[in-house]
């Protein structure tokens, strides 16, 4: 009887989780996402992606740039700095950082698809 009540317990959580999940998506929450290996930005770039994830838009916005200063090519980090802007309401910086990211990965679907991005550069 015991073990069926910690089963059914994890399984509530389970299903929780998943409930919690499913509703983030459909609101349209975006993450930061990795650098290519390749990059010389990759380091500053996934750290930045850690603190963008934790809610720490200033330190994960300095992150960001100093993976666009290794690497001015790494849509990775133009798109993260975009999300991260957008969450700090400076919108128009955003949406130039957006087009950068679009303009180097114009095929990347995770960029090209984003919601945030067709919301700020009007698609």
């Amino acid at each position: 009887m015991r073990q069926l009540s910690l089963f059914a317990g994890l399984f509530g959580l389970f299903l929780l989780l998943v409930v919690a999940c499913e509703e983030q998506k459909e609101v349209g929450a975006e993450t930061a996402i990795m650098a290519p290996p390749s990059s010389a930005g990759r380091a500053q770039n996934d750290e930045g992606v850690g603190h963008y994830r934790q809610g720490h838009w200033d330190v994960a916005e300095g992150h960001f740039r100093k993976a666009i200063q290794a690497d001015g090519n790494l849509a990775e980090a133009h798109f993260n700095l975009a999300l991260t802007l957008d969450k700090m309401d400076k919108h128009e910086d955003a949406k130039t950082e957006f087009k950068k990211a679009l303009d180097l990965a114009p095929t990347k679907v995770t960029i090209k698809d984003s919601p945030v991005l067709k919301k700020h550069i009007g698609m």
